[in-house]
Formats: structure tokens, sequence, C-alpha cells
């Protein structure tokens, strides 16, 4: 007679779930969705990220030893670069048996830190010098009045940047410097990182790996088994911007009108399944080329021969060749503004990059292109010498503009052509113009997806939710309204857009009106800031509809940002707080203080650049 079976712990409904989630996965995946389960389960039943470890690997009974006995690897990412370095190195400890425990920003007790011996951060620095919203929290506390004396602190910091700001690797530098004004010991020098990350980053890894070794050997404690949940190595057919596709451009369409001098594309890309696979918040990385005329304005500045060959980190090939597919010439970044005033001689641009020159320098970086400070300040460059002060070309991200559900094998792309004149003569963005050129009857684009696990549709499709994005910024909210249909999800969706004109620039305007008719979008307030009689921006209509905004704030509504990180997201932002403000009945503080839990929560989410 057998022995009866034990009570079931799921009840249909999950097991549904269980067994639905499990179906086609190889015994790989079923194994990272193990460990995973595994690592949520210890740290529900009593906030464990560690497991300790014995001889031969048994476990042993305690797994809450004591924060000295390990180091703590923390991460503060905006889009996933610092996110990915940091698992490098838990990955890296882990297989070596080290004791450490990989934590993200937004959940990171501040009141933690007292307790730490061994401290390593990788962080991004978003827009012109603020801190991830993920990390806002923890920032505010270490920065602030409240941070404990850290003596008993051993660091080191990676910072992520993008030298075109002014404020490059700002966080990295700020929390670097404040740990050690609290007392804390830097084991390493801060590292910082441009957009050409990796090479530095992997060193890096590979510094403090060697430091995790040394200092907890000097720390002493039991040997722990990392169980925090890390994601799983990327699928070995999909694009990484390591190994990016080659597809085929489906689509290339301008959706503005004849009478704006805005050209906004509206491209679809083949995505085939395993290569591209994508969520709606996701991006799309392009490898794109710098224009002809770019090239040409550089080498006439320089007085250089495109046919020269240059030899640089083991590749030889002609500067020409160099100056199109390998630096950046259309944005400019603070090191190469650095080398060419020491090389000119160039007193004004040395003054830019002094502090006081921070207005100049913000004028430089957003509008100059490299020809342009070539043209105004002379210097002897040779070829070699510039190759090696300009900065690798980075792929370009555009917020991916639709749902799989709905359109299947593709990527749809909404991309704003940057063009503009500079002292008489035409500038164009370098990735905006190749994408535009593209023809949509067989031309290919090498590509490959950003996942952007911070800005997610909720998971309970119940859920209302808010998207506010003026111009491009509406790109991704096309793909979650289209996800949020093809699902079925019962959530109510409310969408901002704002343009400066109604006629020329309402993006996808036939799209949404559909979708408002259907019930796939609820409600849409809009904004033409150079429509008369006046000017009006989306947080005016936020204002305005704020009592409304308010209820579904108050009942659990998700609140997601797209757009430009300089002007538009702060005025959002205080809108927002000013509607809690008014309609929710707090003060000021507890206005902001609501606005920063819902960031700290996931219920408010910004991709914003």
């Amino acid at each position: 007679m057998s022995a009866p079976l034990p009570a079931p712990i799921l009840d249909a409904e999950h097991h549904a779930a269980l067994d639905k989630l499990s179906q086609g996965l190889d015994p790989v995946a079923l194994s990272w969705v193990s460990g995973y389960l595994a690592g949520l389960s210890r740290a529900r039943a009593g906030g464990a990220t560690l497991a300790a470890t014995g001889a031969g690997g048994a476990p042993v009974a305690d797994t809450r030893h004591e924060a000295t006995a390990r180091a703590t690897i923390l991460y503060a990412s905006q889009t996933g670069n610092s996110r990915r370095v940091a698992e490098r190195l838990a990955r890296a400890a882990e297989s070596s048996g080290l004791a450490v425990r990989l934590v993200g920003a937004a959940d990171y007790a501040p009141r933690e830190l007292a307790g730490e011996r061994l401290l390593f951060v990788a962080t991004s620095t978003q827009g012109d010098g603020d801190p991830p919203d993920d990390a806002r929290a923890l920032f505010e506390f270490v920065l602030g009045k409240r941070a404990p004396r850290l003596e008993r602190l051993g660091f080191a910091v990676l910072a992520l940047g993008d030298s075109s700001y002014p404020r490059y690797c700002e966080t990295g530098r700020q929390l670097d410097a404040r740990l050690e004004a609290l007392g804390a010991r830097r084991l390493a020098p801060l590292q910082e990182c441009d957009l050409d990350f990796e090479a530095p980053a992997s060193a890096w890894v590979d510094r403090a790996l060697s430091l995790v070794r040394e200092q907890l050997a000097d720390i002493g404690g039991p040997r722990l088994a990392l169980v925090t949940p890390l994601r799983p190595p990327a699928a070995s057919g999909a694009a990484t911007r390591e190994r990016p596709v080659e597809v085929e451009v489906l689509a290339n369409q301008r959706i503005t009108g004849r009478g704006t001098d805005k050209d906004v594309r509206h491209l679809e890309i083949a995505a085939p399944a395993g290569k591209l696979d994508y969520e709606p918040g996701d991006a799309l990385g392009i490898v794109h080329r710098n224009p002809a005329a770019a090239l040409d304005g550089v080498l006439r500045a320089a007085r250089l021969d495109g046919d020269a060959p240059v030899e640089h980190e083991g590749r030889s090939q002609p500067l020409s060749s160099w100056l199109r597919t390998d630096r950046e010439i259309t944005k400019l970044s603070r090191p190469f503004l650095e080398a060419h005033a020491r090389l000119a001689g160039a007193a004004e641009l040395a003054e830019a990059l002094n502090p006081a020159g921070a207005a100049r320098l913000r004028e430089l970086l957003a509008d100059w292109q490299v020809a342009d400070v070539l043209k105004r300040w002379p210097a002897p460059w040779s070829a070699a010498a510039l190759v090696a002060a300009l900065r690798p070309l980075a792929p370009r991200l555009y917020s991916i503009a639709s749902s799989r559900l709905a359109v299947g094998d593709e990527v749809h792309l909404t991309v704003a052509t940057v063009d503009y004149q500079f002292e008489g003569e035409r500038r164009v963005g370098s990735a905006s113009h190749y994408l535009a050129a593209l023809a949509a009857d067989g031309a290919t684009v090498q590509a490959y997806v950003e996942h952007n696990p911070r800005f997610r549709l909720p998971a309970d499709g119940a859920s209302d939710v808010v998207m506010i994005g003026p111009g491009t910024g509406v790109a991704p909210f096309r793909g979650f309204v289209q996800h949020r249909e093809e699902s079925g999800a019962a959530g109510r969706n409310w969408l901002f857009f704002g343009a400066r004109h109604f006629d020329d620039e309402f993006l996808y305007q036939a799209e949404w009106l559909a979708a408002l008719k259907r019930g796939a979008l609820h409600r849409m307030d809009v904004a033409f800031s150079r429509d008369p009689p006046q000017r009006v921006y989306v947080q005016q209509r936020i204002a305005e509809r704020g009592a409304e905004l308010w209820r579904w704030l108050d009942g659990g509504a998700h609140v997601y940002v797209c757009g430009d990180a300089q002007k538009m997201a702060p005025d959002v932002h205080a809108a927002l707080v000013e509607v809690v403000r008014r309609h929710g009945g707090r003060d000021a503080d507890a206005a902001r203080a609501y606005v920063d839990q819902m960031l700290a929560d996931r219920r408010y989410a910004r991709d914003v650049y």
C-alpha cells in the first residue's frame, strides 16, 4: 500500500501557472528557475541572501552570518550596465566560493551600511549628474547628515557615465569621496568608465575579485555560496552589444507632416525569435556609421589624409575608416576636449573645462561636433594621435515602440532625426541620419536588444497605467498599449502626449484615436506648445487633470515617463509631487516622500535621456 500523498501546497491557479512556466524549458533553464525560486524562498523566509557551507559544500545551520564575514556588491543602474558589471563580479566570486552578497540599490536598506566591512559599488550617472532612480534614497542617505561613520569599511567604486555630459560620472565621484569622508578605507582608486566601458570595467572586476579574496582571508569566516537570484546568461544565439545581428529593414516611413522641420521616422525591422527577443520597455541598440559629410569635415579641419594608415590597439586601417565606423565625430567628449585644449594651447577652451565654465562647456557638448572644435582651435594632430584621443563610436539606443504580441517577429522604432544649422553649416546626428537614409527594400542594419528591467509593465494586468511621453518619448507607450490589449490586461491606460503642433507632429494620431474607440486606451490628454492661443506642455495638463490623476494614483496606478531628461522629466516630476500635495491632502515634504516611495516601490519608472 503506497503512502498517502501530502496535501498540496499550491492552489489550482498557482499550480497551473507553474506548469505553464515550466513548459518548453530545457534542463539548463529549469535549473536556473529552481535556483531563482530557492533564492526567493530564503530571502522571504528571513531576509538571508547567503547560504553558509561547511566542508565539502554541506550546508551549515547559520544562514545569517554577520556582515563582517562577507563582501557586499551593490549596483545602482538606470539601463542595466552597472547591474551587468556587478553580476559579473558576483558570478566570479561565487565560482571561487567567496562570501559575497549581490544587491540592487533599491533593495538595500541604508542602515545596513554601518555594519558593512567590504563594499564594492558599480553605479551609473543619469543625465547630467543625477543618481539612477533606484538609488535616490540610498544616495540621499549617504550624502546626508544621518550617514554613520564607517572606519571599519573598505570599499571600491566603479563609475559608469557618458563624457558628452559636463558632470560625467558624477554619481560615482560623489559616492567615492563621501565614503572616504565618512572614514572608510579606499581599497582601489575610483574607476571611471565612458560609454566604451567594457575594458576598464573588466579590469575593475578582476581587481575587485582579488581584493575580495585578500580581505576575506584577513577577516575570516565560513565559506558562503551566493544564492541571490541572478539573471540567466543570454541565450547563445541572442544578439548582444558585442555580437549584434544583421537584420532587414522592412519599413521606413516619415510620420510628421510637411509643415514641420521635424523629421520623425517610424521604422519596422525584422526581429528573428531567439536573436532579438524583447519586452515592452526595452531598447534596440543600433550599430551605425558616421555621415560622409562629418568625416570630410574632420579631415579638412585637421588637415589630414584619409588614406593614411593608422594602427591602434592591434588594428590597422585607413584614417577615414577609423573616423567613419569606429570613432565618435558628431558627439564631443570631455577627455577629447581636454586633450585638444592642451595641444592647441586654447585658453578659451581650457576655461570652459574649469568649473566656472560649466555653461560654456554645456553649450559645446550640446551643439558642437569634432570638426567645429578642430576648425575653431587648430592643433597639430597626427592621424594616430587623433584616433587615440577620440572616443570609440558607441551604438545608439532607441526605445522599442511595439509588442511582439501585436507585431510578431518585428521590432518597431520611433526615431527623430537630428538636423540643425551650426554657424551656417548643416549638422546631422550620426545614428538618426543613418537610420533615416536606410531604404525599406532590402537594407539591413546591425542591432541588439538592450533589456531594461526597470521599465516594465506591472505584473498584475489589473493595475492602471499612466504614461507620460512627449515627442518620441511616446515610443515605448505604443508598445505598452499594444501589449496590454493583446494580453487582455483589465487595468485602464491613460496617455499624456505633447508636441509643438497638432497638425504635423501628433505622432501615431490615427492609432491612438482607434485605440480610444476600441477601449484599449481609456484616456488621452494632449498638449501642443506652439499652437495658439498659448503654449501648453504635458506638465500643465497633469496639473489640470490633478484630481482625477490623484484618484488613479491613490488606487495604485503605475506611472511611466519617457523622454527628455534635462527639462521635461524634472518638470513632470514636480507636477506629480504637486498633484499629490494638492489633491492628496499632504504637505510639501509628505508629497515628495509619497512620490519617492512610488519610485522605491517601482510604481513610478522613468526612461529619460
